[in-house]
């Protein structure tokens, strides 16, 4: 398969947000960010990226990406979502490396990158952190318990100066550029499904 049929297809001038995860398992939460994020951000596609692993979390007892990826497709049933497992088929291990080739593949796509409070709170530990601020805007999505953390990161520090309050402008602004969507909160997380999982509970 070449590059360019890897691609989800678009068109010039689309804002596309990338919300990729391990989605182990894929929960409402996720759904929820997702779908703030299309409706605040005014985006044209959300593309969930089913992860091959998180370089930071131990991957051995993770399911395959096939069997994520139809979990995904089964939750994420918005006409403006697009569930693809990219990185997988680009070859790319880091959101850095990934976000580098769709900028150099997709110029006149406008991509905003889409996490969750949770991770904004530990971005300083993903690999080109800095130089992915430069590539493309953030919108940071609140999640349970890590709205302080997250606005207290050394990542929200640092970028402290390109922080925006208007998200319909996100897509727009030239990066280094992000913004925190403060929105109702679903107190669920993949980590607790898979203990809930392992305990033999529904």
């Amino acid at each position: 398969m070449t590059v360019w049929r890897a691609l989800p297809p678009t068109t010039a001038g689309m804002v596309v947000g990338l919300f990729g995860g391990s989605f182990n398992p894929p929960h409402a939460g996720h759904a929820h960010v997702a779908a703030t994020a299309l409706k605040r951000l005014h985006l044209d596609r959300i593309w969930w990226l089913v992860s091959p692993g998180n370089p930071l979390k131990d991957v051995h007892a993770l399911p395959p990406v096939a069997e994520r990826l139809a979990a995904v497709r089964r939750l994420a049933r918005h006409p403006r979502a697009v569930v693809t497992d990219l990185e997988a088929r680009l070859g790319t291990r880091y959101t850095v490396d990934l976000v580098r080739r769709l900028v150099s593949l997709r110029p006149g796509v406008r991509f905003v990158l889409v996490i969750g409070a949770d991770n904004w709170a530990g971005f300083h530990r993903w690999g080109g952190w800095r130089d992915i601020a430069r590539l493309v805007p953030i919108a940071v999505v609140d999640r349970p318990g890590a709205t302080f953390r997250a606005l207290a990161s050394p990542a929200a520090r640092a970028l402290d100066r390109y922080r925006l309050g208007d998200a319909a402008r996100l897509g727009r602004t030239r990066p280094p550029a992000w913004l925190f969507i403060a929105a109702e909160k679903m107190p669920i997380s993949s980590t607790a499904l898979r203990q809930r999982r392992e305990r033999g509970k529904t």
